[in-house]
């Protein structure tokens, strides 16, 4: 795969710093194998967007799901993961996850990570959608990924590692060779850096989690615009399942126009018996899954619109009022504090929730060591499709994923770092016009076609609407830069909205091609599964006319991300 030539307009590197590794990202997955790669004698660099502790993990709340409790195992775990992929997962990647996660979780337990505990001292599981035992362990009731989150910020810090904050990375840089050669990088602030700069190095891992700010509203932080499968796309690499963007069925209803970053209300929740419900008190789930609540969230997430419709109502509830205050208090305080700050107490009336875009299944396609499609570039976590989630994530497997493939990044940089040396220097920035720059503005612009048209509900009419929306963005600042050679003033803002375009247009070229219903792709003009024909994957890549090239693969399985020359 060669690049598209394409880059995002912006100043020249005015600094560069030399490393082995540069890791963009400082979730579960990024500081994994951050702390893996330095454990290799690698030297490591990590660019995060904001402070190192504020990337999405540090919001998951639920837990990690592994097999860890008495009488499971890896084979039901997979087996749960399996379904809850609707038929999309690559079966070889789930058995990685699940059969190296439980070792995965007690490495993070040595780095520091504490669990709850039962009084015997043995891990305090509990039970999520789409999972048939209790295998989800978790830390201070509902705060997961801040604990895992602290536990590897102090490991990386007490490590020494070389960290650059407040850094929005840009674009990859190339060798001579067309290996990758390290980023180009914005800093933010004040610090040792500033302005734009540099990092060479000959192995890149994305780890920059999520797209979520595409839509209106969210349970992603503010810094998840899709910044890394940008960047891929821009590099030549190849995405895939972009379409099966999962929205929690039960994030804190707001209000219709509430924008941004929205309160998460665990399935955690559900999984110790609270119930959905309507106005009138009724739980409409049961009787359309075997598990009611606790079925995968796509089918609850569908369940709770079509209740919504029913009703014209702009939300449903969770009740568990039956759970009385000291569970509240000391199971979930984290989302009992997020709820009584928005007017609403829990533990004595039901809570107004509505879906809201979650989590990305798919992303930059990768193998079972991490590899894209460009060689010496990497992903893990949210950034990358690894096959693993399939049409529909299953509940807690995300940072379970981030743990283990990460991990086998680690494992293979260090395993071919000695082939791949330094090159003195990378190739000179591109010399083609850059990407041009979206005014800011536009980022409202992309939220609101992108949640009218490719939200929980779909339909061929909806998503042609979105499209044309996004195209006539598109062309607007293709056909500005054009005319008279400007474009929006480079910086953060206009970096982001333009970023958050890319991911758009990709989003929606995918959901139109799988004209089916599979997993959290809804549409309603499409509502049957057809596995004769889409039960395949939508690999969609960049050219450099900046039109998508959108392929469906032969078969379930990807094919290999490089040739076999170029995996050695």
């Amino acid at each position: 795969m060669t690049s598209t030539g394409i880059r995002l307009h912006a100043p020249a590197p005015g600094w560069s710093i030399d490393a082995d590794v540069v890791v963009v990202g400082s979730g579960v997955a990024g500081l994994t194998a951050a702390l893996r790669c330095e454990a290799a004698g690698l030297t490591t660099v990590v660019v995060t967007k904001a402070r190192l502790d504020d990337g999405s993990t540090r919001w998951a709340q639920g837990g990690i799901a592994a097999a860890l409790g008495e009488g499971d195992t890896p084979a039901q775990h997979l087996d749960d993961t399996l379904v809850a992929g609707a038929g999309l997962c690559d079966e070889e990647a789930v058995r990685i996850l699940v059969t190296e996660g439980p070792d995965a979780v007690r490495r993070l337990i040595a780095t520091g990570a504490h669990f709850d505990e039962s009084t015997d001292g043995a891990l305090e599981l509990t039970r999520e959608g789409g999972h048939h035992r209790r295998r989800i362990a978790h830390a201070g009731g509902d705060a997961t990924g801040a604990e895992i989150s602290r536990a590897l910020v102090e490991a990386v810090r007490a490590r020494g590692l070389r960290t650059i904050e407040n850094a929005l990375v840009l674009d990859l840089l190339t060798d001579a060779r067309g290996r990758t050669a390290g980023v180009t990088l914005h800093v933010m602030g004040e610090g040792q850096h500033d302005g734009v700069g540099a990092v060479h190095a000959p192995a890149v891992v994305l780890a920059t989690g999520g797209m979520g700010q595409v839509f209106s509203a969210t349970t992603n932080p503010a810094v998840s615009t899709g910044d890394g499968v940008a960047l891929a796309l821009r590099a030549g690499a190849e995405v895939s399942d972009l379409e099966f963007v999962q929205f929690h069925p039960t994030v804190l209803f707001l209000g219709a126009d509430a924008e941004g970053q929205q309160p998460l209300v665990s399935e955690a929740v559900r999984g110790e018996g609270a119930h959905l419900v309507d106005a009138d008190g009724v739980r409409f789930m049961q009787g359309q899954h075997e598990l009611a609540e606790l079925a995968p969230r796509d089918i609850v997430a569908k369940g709770i619109m079509r209740r919504m419709r029913e009703q014209d109502a702009e939300h449903m509830y969770l009740d568990a009022r039956h759970f009385g205050a000291r569970m509240w208090e000391q199971r979930f305080p984290t989302i009992l504090a997020a709820c009584r700050a928005h007017g609403i107490d829990p533990v004595t009336e039901p809570v107004p929730v509505a879906p809201a875009a979650h989590y990305a299944s798919g992303g930059v396609r990768t193998d079972s060591h991490g590899r894209t499609t460009v060689p010496g570039l990497y992903a893990c976590g949210e950034v990358a499709c690894t096959g693993v989630h399939g049409a529909n994530r299953l509940a807690s497997n995300s940072l379970l994923e981030g743990l283990v493939y990460a991990e086998r990044i680690a494992a293979d940089i260090a395993r071919t770092g000695t082939l791949h040396p330094r090159e003195p220097q990378p190739l000179p920035v591109s010399e083609r016009p850059a990407h041009p720059l979206l005014a800011p503005e536009a980022r409202f612009a992309i939220q609101r076609a992108m949640t009218r048209g490719a939200g929980v509900l779909r339909s061929a009419a909806s998503l042609a609407e979105a499209a044309d929306r996004l195209h006539r963005l598109h062309a607007d600042a293709r056909d500005a830069l054009d005319e008279n050679g400007k474009t929006a003033e480079p910086g953060v803002d206009t970096w982001e909205a333009t970023n958050l375009l890319c991911v758009a247009r990709v989003l929606v070229a995918a959901a139109q091609r799988r004209e089916e219903t599979r997993g959290c792709h809804w549409r309603e003009d499409r509502p049957g599964r057809d596995d004769t024909v889409w039960r395949r994957h939508i690999v969609v890549r960049l050219n450099p006319d900046r039109s998508l090239a959108v392929h469906t693969t032969d078969a379930t399985d990807f094919p290999p991300t490089l040739p076999q020359s170029q995996e050695q």
